[in-house]
């Protein structure tokens, strides 16, 4: 399938199959992910395909055995965002890729995206290259992961997708000399330049140390209503004694998935043990009807069995309103750990996901080392987050 961003086009695959004779059944693919759709009609001509998890979904027109064209609409962006695509039978490769391609992207960079502006930002490029000329690899950000991203290389450029019913990433890039020079498009709302330089020692700021406790607090007091209406607080008796995972996040958000699938693994290995977690969930849908709509299908979806609450608006303004024991909200999702006494003891901005390799083998160790450990502590007084 191709997503027509006008100047650029952005490839995916997926697979689509007959379950049954009233049944369909898809798998988008992102290198290593598989994105399972069970959400299709197919009727006379017409074709629709609605993602399971974010409010996005394809609408289309078989035009022939191996055709469909329509549209892409991504209704979080507005009821308006939508994106031509069409999808051909057959086609196994996203992008075309040298036989003996010149340049060696495989590695570590260094990475600038909006260099010389005010936005700019930082971030880790990982990627693997295979002998074939495909591409695979993602960019590590203070706030998150850009997904499975996939590709090839050809000649001496770069291409690179990935498309999860949320985002849809496109990146090219070139090496000239000991750098490479690209472009980021994400749909058609966003584009940014990047550069990047071969650097394996290349670091980010410790994600424990960008969101901390204002002066004063030493605790995560919250108290906002779950998905029937039922006011959920850290002071119910649920929570008292308990290690707790508060989670702030977003069902839009594809981080914040990755993120909620450990979790899930954490709750069913360690809630025995007194671990407990709680979503606390800020919405791109201002009608909060929608909101509560999409968080059920959202904990539906991803077989959530701890609770979600509802805190309004994704504006970042809106959620350090209303968690002002924060200095601010930088990411979704944002992890703030409390131990059996009620106390912050860690505070984690954003997430690395599945994408990043060893960066998220490397978190969810000692992730698990430290839950272990604040499971084992008594009800002594211990250290509080702190700035740095």
């Amino acid at each position: 399938m191709v997503l027509d961003l006008g100047e650029h086009k952005l490839p995916f695959q997926f697979d689509l199959q007959r379950k049954d004779s009233l049944s369909w059944a898809a798998s988008i693919h992102n290198a290593s992910e598989i994105i399972g759709v069970h959400d299709i009609e197919m009727r006379g001509d017409s074709f629709l395909m609605r993602m399971p998890l974010f409010d996005s979904e394809f609408k289309g027109i078989v035009e022939n055995d191996s055709t469909i064209s329509g549209l892409w609409h991504n209704y979080l962006k507005g009821p308006d965002y939508r994106i031509p695509f069409v999808a051909h039978a057959g086609h196994a490769q996203r992008f075309t890729a040298s036989s003996n391609p010149q340049a060696l992207f495989g590695g570590t960079w260094e990475v600038h995206f909006s260099k010389g502006t005010s936005d700019t930002y930082d971030a880790i490029g990982i990627f693997k290259q295979g002998k074939d000329g495909l591409l695979s690899g993602t960019f590590l950000t203070e706030t998150g992961d850009y997904r499975f991203l996939e590709g090839s290389v050809d000649k001496d450029s770069l291409r690179l997708s990935c498309f999860d019913g949320s985002h849809a990433f496109l990146f090219k890039g070139a090496l000239q000399g000991d750098s490479i020079v690209g472009g980021f498009w994400s749909g058609t709302h966003w584009t940014e330049p990047w550069v990047a330089y071969r650097n394996p020692d290349f670091h980010l700021r410790d994600p424990d140390s960008l969101t901390f406790l204002k002066e004063g607090h030493d605790m995560a007091e919250v108290a906002f209503p779950d998905l029937e209406g039922n006011i959920i607080s850290t002071h119910d008796d649920r929570f008292k004694g308990k290690v707790l995972m508060l989670q702030v996040m977003g069902s839009w958000c594809p981080n914040c998935v990755d993120e909620t699938i450990l979790l899930k693994e954490l709750h069913t290995a360690y809630g025995e043990q007194g671990l407990e977690v709680l979503a606390l969930a800020f919405e791109k849908y201002d009608d909060e009807a929608k909101a509560i709509a999409g968080l059920k299908r959202f904990k539906h979806t991803m077989g959530v069995d701890y609770p979600i609450v509802y805190g309004g608006s994704a504006a970042k303004e809106n959620a350090s309103a209303k968690l002002p024991f924060l200095d601010h909200i930088m990411s979704y999702p944002t992890c703030i750990f409390v131990d059996r006494n009620g106390k912050v003891r860690r505070i984690r901005t954003g997430f690395y996901g599945p994408s990043t390799g060893e960066h998220y083998t490397n978190y969810t160790r000692g992730l698990r080392t430290f839950i272990e450990q604040l499971l084992q502590e008594g009800t002594e007084p211990m250290p509080l987050a702190t700035k740095g």
